[in-house]
This record gives C-alpha cells, sequence and structure tokens, in this order.
C-alpha cells in the first residue's frame, strides 16, 4: 500500500540545542493542522529541516535529532548556515518572495542564491529519495522548494506528486521578469496536480506556462511530454472548530483581556500582521487617519489595536519599515490623541493564538489590507471566532480570502479614501445586516475548513493520475523498450523513417534555426553505417534545406511532406505533378495576417505556403486562430488543396501529397522485417496510417494518433536510436 510524503520547508517539530540540551517543540499552524490526520497514518512521512543549523550541533546531537523524529514520523533536512541564509533569507525571500508579490523594485537577482536555492532543492531530493517507493503520494509545499517535483519525477514516474502554492503567483508580465523562470515552470511540471489558492493565480499560471513554454491548456490540464499535469484553485481554509470552540482561561493571555477593558465603551478595530512590506501596514495607518479626518464623529469612539509580530528585525528593510509604522503611530496619536483618548495603540510582539482568540471576539472590525496577500488566514479566524455573528471585516481586495469572503466589506488597499469609507460602513452597518453577512460565511468557513482543503487537495491528486492514465491510451515505448529492441537486433533488412522538427531536433522561435548538431549527425551516421538500416529522413522541410544540412551523408530524403523523394547520392523525383499557380491569392491573405499579428512569419515551399504563429502571443492566437484558419479555408478554391495544421503552423498545400504517399512509394516492392517510424505532428499521421500493423510507429507527445507508441521528448528518441545504434555496432 502507497504511503504519504508530506515535503515543506520546516518541519512540524523543531528541534533546539538550549544549554547543551536539545528540545523539541510541535508547531500548531494550520498546515500541520490540515494534514494532521494523513500524517498520523502508520506509514506517513514528514520530510523538512528542523530549524537548527548544522554549526550549532555536532554528528551525534544529528544522529539523535534523526532518531527522536521517527517518533513524530518525521525525516529532517539538515543544512548549514551559510545555505539557510543563501537559498532561505536569499533566493526564496529576495527573489521569489518580493517577485510574486509584485515587488518588483525589490526583488534581487543572485546566480549565488540561486545556486544554493538549487543545491539545497537537490538535498530535499536526495533525503526523501530514501524513502520513497513506487506508488507513493508525494505533496511538495510552497516556494522554497519548486525545482523539486520534477526532480522526484524524473527519478520516480510512478509516483503521485502534488504541489501547493501558499503565496500569490503572479501575472505573466510580472513573472516573466525572473531571470529563471524557464527553470522554475518545468521544475514544478514535475507534479500531476499543482496546487493555488484562487483561480486568478490558476490564469496567471497556465499564461506563463503558454508564453513561456508554448505548451497547450486545455480546461486547466497541461499537457506535457508524456503526462498530463492539472492545475487547480483550493483555497486553504482553517481550524474552525479551534477557534469557534470554547477557549479555557488562561492567565497567559490576561494581556488581551486588559487591552479590551482599557477600550471598554468604544469600538475596536483590530489590525493583526506579522513585519512584512507586503501587508501594508504604513498605508493602512495612513487610511485610518484619513479616516479620523474624513469622521470626525467618531473621535474618542474608536481605538485601533494594531498588532505586528515582529519579523526579520536584522534585515536593514524590514527595520525600516518598524521605524515607519513607529513614527505613523506617533504622527497620528499626537495629531488626533487627547488626555483621555489615543486613538493607535500599536502592540510590536506576537500573541498567543488563545489571546487573538479573546481580542477577535471583543473587536468591533478586523481591517486586513495587504497590498498583496497568498490567502490571509487572519480573517477566517476572526470570523470563525465571532461565534455571535457580529463585527465584520474590511479586507484587501488583493489578498486571496476576498474571492471566498464576498459579504465582507471589500476595498482596495493603495486607496486611503476607500478604506476609510470601508471602515465607516463596517462600523455603521445595521446589527441585522451585519448577523445575515457572519452567518453566510460561518457557513463557508465551517464546511470548507482546513481538514476540507487537505482532503479535497489528496482526492483531486488521486483522480487526476488516475484519469491521466486512463486518458493516455497510448503505450510509452520506454515501457516496451525490450521488445522494440529484440525486434530490431533480430531483424535483417530495416527501415527507418525519422521526422525531422520536434523529432530530431527541438522547436526554435523560426524555422532557419533548426539546424542540426554534431551529435545528431554522428547519431544519423552511426545508423547509416550499419548495412541492414535504410534510414529516412521524412520532412515538412523543404528538400534544398535538408540537402544542405546533411550534405555528407547517404540519407534517404522525403521533403515537402512528400512533394519529393531523394536516394543517396541521386537526383531528386518529384512523386506528382503539381503547379503553383494558386499560392499568389493565399499569400496575400497570409501577408495580410502577418502584418496583424506580431511574430508570425510565412515560410514558402516549392509547392506549399506555411503560416507560422510559434512567436505569437498564445493568447491573441486564441481569439484570432479560428479566424485565420476559417478565412484561408474559404480561399482555397482547388479541390486538391487543403489546409493542414500542425504545431504552431498552419500549411497550405495539394491535399494529394503527404508523408504516407512518401513512404508507400519508398518501401513498395521492399521485404523490410523492421518498420519504424517517428513523428510528433499532425502532419506525421498520414506516415503512420500507411505503415503495415507490425511497424513500430512512435509519436512525440501525447494526442490522439495513428502511431502504437509514445515519447515524451525528441531527446528520448535520440537516446532510442542510440540504442539502436549500439546494437548495430555490437553486431559488427
Amino acid at each position: 500500500m502507497s504511503k504519504i510524503i508530506f515535503i515543506s520547508n520546516r518541519l512540524p517539530v523543531t528541534a533546539l540545542k538550549d544549554n547543551g540540551k536539545i528540545e523539541y517543540q510541535k508547531s500548531i499552524g494550520g498546515l500541520v493542522t490540515g494534514l494532521k490526520k494523513y500524517h498520523e497514518q502508520a506509514d506517513s512521512v514528514w520530510v523538512g529541516w528542523p530549524g537548527t543549523a548544522d554549526e550549532e550541533i555536532s554528528p551525534a546531537d544529528k544522529e539523535a535529532i534523526q532518531k527522536k523524529l521517527i517518533e513524530y514520523q518525521c525525516l529532517p533536512v539538515f543544512l548549514t548556515d551559510q545555505e539557510i541564509n543563501l537559498y532561505y533569507n536569499g533566493f526564496s525571500n529576495e527573489t521569489i518572495w518580493p517577485l510574486f508579490h509584485y515587488f518588483t523594485n525589490m526583488t534581487t537577482y543572485n546566480i549565488e542564491t540561486w545556486a544554493a536555492y538549487r543545491q539545497v532543492n537537490e538535498r530535499f531530493f536526495q533525503t526523501v529519495a530514501s524513502v520513497i517507493e513506487k506508488g507513493d503520494i508525494i505533496w511538495v509545499h510552497d516556494y522554497q522548494l519548486m525545482l523539486l517535483p520534477m526532480m522526484i519525477k524524473d527519478q520516480y514516474p510512478d509516483t503521485q506528486v502534488g504541489f501547493f502554492l501558499h503565496i500569490p503567483f503572479p501575472s505573466f508580465e510580472i513573472f516573466r521578469l525572473l531571470i529563471w523562470r524557464q527553470e522554475i515552470l518545468q521544475g514544478l511540471l514535475g507534479a500531476d496536480l499543482i496546487g493555488f489558492h484562487t483561480f486568478e493565480y490558476v490564469r496567471h499560471f497556465l499564461s506563463s506556462i503558454r508564453h513561456l513554454l508554448g505548451l497547450d491548456t486545455t480546461m486547466n490540464r497541461i499537457s506535457y511530454e508524456d503526462r498530463y499535469v492539472q492545475v487547480d484553485a483550493f483555497p486553504m481554509g482553517i481550524d474552525y472548530q479551534f477557534f469557534a470552540g470554547e477557549q479555557q482561561d488562561d492567565p497567559l493571555h490576561g494581556d488581551a483581556r486588559a487591552i479590551i477593558e482599557k477600550a471598554r465603551g468604544m469600538k475596536i478595530i483590530l489590525s493583526v500582521d506579522r513585519l512584512d512590506y507586503t501587508k501594508g501596514i504604513p498605508e493602512r495607518l495612513k487610511a485610518f487617519e484619513r479616516f479620523l479626518a474624513q469622521y470626525p464623529e467618531h473621535h474618542e469612539k474608536v481605538r485601533l489595536n494594531m498588532i505586528v509580530a515582529p519579523s526579520r528585525v536584522d534585515v536593514g528593510m524590514y527595520d525600516e519599515l518598524r521605524k515607519e509604522i513607529t513614527e505613523l503611530v506617533s504622527e497620528i496619536n499626537g495629531k488626533y490623541g487627547t488626555f483621555t483618548w489615543m486613538p493607535v495603540w500599536f502592540f510590536f510582539r506576537s500573541f498567543s493564538q488563545e489571546s487573538l482568540i479573546t481580542l477577535y471576539r471583543n473587536s468591533d472590525v478586523l481591517l486586513v489590507t495587504p497590498l498583496r496577500d497568498g490567502m490571509n488566514l487572519v480573517c477566517k479566524e476572526y470570523i470563525a471566532s465571532r461565534t455571535d455573528c457580529q463585527g465584520m471585516v474590511v479586507i484587501s481586495e488583493t489578498a486571496g480570502a476576498a474571492s471566498e469572503l464576498g459579504e465582507a466589506v471589500i476595498v482596495n488597499p493603495n486607496d486611503s479614501n476607500a478604506i476609510a469609507r470601508g471602515l465607516k460602513m463596517a462600523l455603521d452597518m445595521p446589527r441585522d445586516e451585519v448577523l445575515a453577512r457572519n452567518k453566510m460565511m460561518h457557513r463557508r468557513l465551517q464546511r470548507y475548513n482546513v481538514g476540507f482543503w487537505a482532503d479535497e487537495f489528496l482526492t483531486a491528486l488521486q483522480r487526476s493520475v488516475s484519469e491521466s492514465q486512463q486518458t493516455i491510451a497510448q503505450r510509452s515505448i520506454e515501457n516496451y523498450h525490450h521488445i522494440v529492441e529484440e525486434a530490431y537486433r533480430n531483424s535483417h533488412k530495416r527501415v527507418l523513417f525519422l521526422d525531422y522538427d520536434g523529432t530530431l531536433v527541438g522547436f526554435t522561435p523560426t524555422p532557419d534555426r533548426a539546424r542540426p548538431d554534431d551529435e545528431l549527425k554522428r547519431l544519423l551516421k552511426d545508423l547509416i553505417d550499419d548495412p541492414k538500416n535504410t534510414v529516412v529522413l521524412i520532412s515538412g522541410r523543404e528538400r534544398h534545406n535538408l540537402e544542405k544540412w546533411f550534405p555528407d551523408l547517404n540519407l534517404y530524403m522525403i521533403a515537402s511532406h512528400g512533394l519529393w523523394i531523394r536516394y543517396p547520392e541521386q537526383e531528386w523525383i518529384m512523386t506528382v505533378p503539381l503547379d503553383s499557380g494558386w499560392k499568389e491569392p493565399i499569400r496575400h491573405v497570409m501577408e495580410l495576417y502577418t502584418d496583424r499579428i506580431p511574430g508570425s512569419l510565412i515560410e514558402e515551399k516549392d509547392y506549399s505556403l506555411a503560416w507560422h504563429y510559434r512567436q505569437s502571443d498564445p493568447d491573441m492566437m486564441a481569439v484570432k486562430l479560428n479566424e485565420v484558419r476559417e478565412t484561408l479555408r474559404s480561399m482555397i478554391q482547388d479541390e486538391t488543396l487543403g489546409l493542414q495544421e500542425g504545431k504552431k503552423v498552419l500549411e497550405v498545400k495539394d491535399s494529394r501529397v503527404n508523408k504516407g504517399f512518401g513512404a508507400s512509394v519508398l518501401i513498395q516492392n521492399q521485404e523490410y522485417d523492421f518498420i519504424f517510424a517517428g513523428g510528433d505532428d499532425y502532419t506525421d499521421e498520414d506516415l503512420f496510417a500507411a505503415l503495415p500493423a507490425e511497424a513500430y510507429s512512435v509519436k512525440i507527445g501525447l494526442g490522439n494518433t495513428n502511431a502504437a507508441y509514445f515519447l515524451k521528448s525528441w531527446q528520448s528518441m535520440r537516446q532510442l536510436l542510440r540504442k539502436f545504434a549500439d546494437l548495430s555496432n555490437l553486431e559488427k
């Protein structure tokens, strides 16, 4: 039976060395609560950093920590102080954190921190690899480990890998600024299911996938190499019962009661954050000052209790932020305060969960206006704690939770006037309306709690993997490689039909840049040198391209989708007599669209015209492609012409010419006992269909096909052909 492995930057248990003794503290955070049911299962494992740098502990301490953490079903990843500084404080929090929160001016790009990030992700992989078994369910969490899913999937393809991002995913225009954007996306695509808090983040991620990797997405599903990746929104909930339950009197949170007592007779506005520039704390104070200026009737009747938990105070930027907050509080209190009333009470300290619940239940308004926040659970905690369904939340529209809490007062965090009006509305809202709004939010939070969130994600992960396996009807030739290799070894007369673009080489921005590299030329030569082999390059490319790129190889060549055939050291032969008088009006239409759609280009071949749009904006093409397609179809008057659609290309050509026809011409009257064909595109389907049933036909990538097998990439095709070449060399 498969086990569940959770992976996060920090373990749910922290190991701290104090006065020579190691102490263990369990976390009570939302993530730990949500995964508790699954983590308590007998064979589950949680992998993460235990919270202590290597320099602080001895080898004996490490061994002791590992043994002790087994009791907590945890597997530690030990990190040095330098790794923590570069990977976590550096790349994670100085590059990813500000960029994903839209603070591009605070984002730093540092090759050293990126190298550390990659190295620590590899360290996590090495640790988790020691316990991974076939069929395991692996759930990776958050922005510190975005390279890890692909590391796992590459080495353990038979696992179910999920990833959840707990911060926002930015729009494509922001994400594209990241230097290592492709590496991050490819790392995430190792997951079978990628989860975000909101559909907005899902949309941003899919847009980046289309623009930066050129991958197709349908119904939030990405077709990636030999599998599908599902992307969806899973808004994280809270432990509703904990916050709504009875809280025992505890002297440790008597300070919270004292704060409430000192504000008796006033309306209390509560603000709770940790110290961070994304939280919009200075902007919130300025908005509160605007509220006091615009609504003097609330003077001496309201108080803002602002709680800011210390965070990274040793970092200059954060220390400056604390000073700015302190100065703003002093200015507001100096300007509006009286002998008996101080409008802002500022607490730069942490409060226990129980103390916060006390404050939640005795505050009339929760003011939570981050400039950008992945979810923000404070507002959900406040609502759940107010079991009387009183109190009102004023929340930023740029917090993920705003999409769930439509009954709250939603404001623009950059608009001081809007926040001031929102405060006024929340404070003056009729009791019946407050009750009605809160009841709806309560029902929603009670139903979609943190346990539901975890259940929903893990259920969706297993469903996604199962559906993908059912959808992928083709067989991966990698799983049957021994059968194909044995057939190759035992054959005496072989023919290999090899498409070029997307099969032997990767796609490039423009067709002329896809020249063959030295490795490919050596590979083809090794195959050709076997006298049992007939190697055929079959492509939509023009004949002069193939001839120029492979001048010294005794290749059979089929160019222009089967129109031209050339035997080694012979002249080109046209398979069908054609004319090109139809080209001019079609070219005119293509030129019109090329002028209107940036990035598109026309490739003219002997007897066809191809309109490429690989470089064009995917969002524009989603709107315009059908128009281009139908316009070209309407221009085709001759019944012998047809419109053929390939990968990011529309091609008008004579429908009598196709790769299947070209291959049939070459193999007729031949007694081949091993026929192999590889292609990646719609144009290769005619080839696959024309071959006998016993042929080994292979499509690169997924999709409906006439091929018997599939491979995930052109690199995989080269690896397979290299095996063929090695088998040929063994026979010599």
